[in-house]
């Protein structure tokens, strides 16, 4: 089974590739961003007898730091 995973920096932490990228895309001339958070995806192809328990351990030991990230998880 498809499984993604979406893993974003928390709130209040920095963010320097999205900085990056807000600069390159004002110096390439487009306006009107306002911000630019950038994240991970991670698509797990699973057997169907893994849990959701099981992914959410898989998340918090090694897919994401949640110390300064979030995460969701999305069964395809």
């Amino acid at each position: 089974m498809k499984t993604r995973i979406y893993v974003t920096l928390k709130g209040g932490v920095l963010d320097p590739q999205g900085k990056a990228i807000h600069h390159a895309l004002d110096g390439l001339g487009f306006r009107g961003v306002n911000d630019v958070r950038a994240g991970k995806l991670i698509e797990l192809d699973l057997a169907d007898d893994v849990s959701e328990a099981d992914i959410d351990a898989m998340c918090r030991k090694l897919l994401a730091n949640t110390v300064i990230e979030n995460y969701r998880i999305e069964r395809v």
